[in-house]
């Protein structure tokens, strides 16, 4: 009788390496376990030991917002191409055809510096769906961040970068992908407590709402 062991596959320090570049430059972790042969959890143990939680969680996150923006980019762009067409045809003119002038922007008297801290919208402008998910520890105690841990946003000033905040989620499952051990996810079923609560939140220093696609202040 012959008794045949299966040694387990195991990541080479080259392959771990280039892992770890991947995921950095915003590589899906199932992306990275189809590339490099490996299951899911595996690679997903492996850069947990490479990175700091928090360091992991970020680029987790913000691999997301790329693939989504990605997706939202592939979508306009065809968009615009089948716009485009559409114009040529009503102008009697094929696309290689048509003269294109660039129009300068007008920045006299403006200050960009200041402008890019007009990113935030007010909660008051702002239709949030009925329902979001937030993070929070066993105790219920809210998730409170500096805006400057978001790479998202890290185009803003120091000033605003220095803020604390609340993060919400818009999908279910991506707030259950960035939730550790000692956290857990709740449902926050009428978005209209956000509004009602500001004054609260604002006098414990919370002056902006994170959410994947817009910064929200209170």
């Amino acid at each position: 009788m012959y008794v045949v062991l299966f040694v387990p596959k195991k990541l080479s320090e080259l392959q771990k390496k280039e892992i770890k570049k991947l995921f950095v430059k915003g590589n899906s972790i199932k992306e990275l376990a189809n590339l490099f042969e490996f299951s899911i959890q595996t690679i997903t143990r492996q850069l947990k030991i490479m990175f700091a939680e928090n360091e992991f969680n970020n680029l987790k996150k913000k691999t997301l917002i790329q693939n989504q923006n990605t997706k939202l980019n592939n979508k306009f762009s065809d968009t615009d191409k089948s716009l485009g067409d559409n114009m040529g045809l009503i102008l009697n003119e094929s696309p290689q055809e048509q003269t294109f002038f660039e129009v300068l922007p007008v920045l006299d008297g403006i200050n960009l510096d200041q402008q890019k801290d007009l990113t935030s919208v007010p909660i008051s402008d702002v239709d949030l769906p009925k329902m979001v998910y937030m993070i929070v520890d066993k105790k219920i105690e809210l998730e409170v961040k500096l805006l400057k841990e978001f790479p998202g946003w890290d185009f803003l000033s120091d000033d605003e970068l220095n803020r604390k905040t609340i993060e919400i989620f818009f999908d279910l499952k991506i707030a259950k992908s960035l939730c550790n051990k000692e956290q857990k996810v709740i449902k926050v079923p009428n978005t209209e407590v956000f509004k009602m609560v500001a004054p609260i939140l604002l006098s414990r220093g919370i002056s902006r709402i994170v959410s994947i696609d817009k910064l929200i202040s209170l």
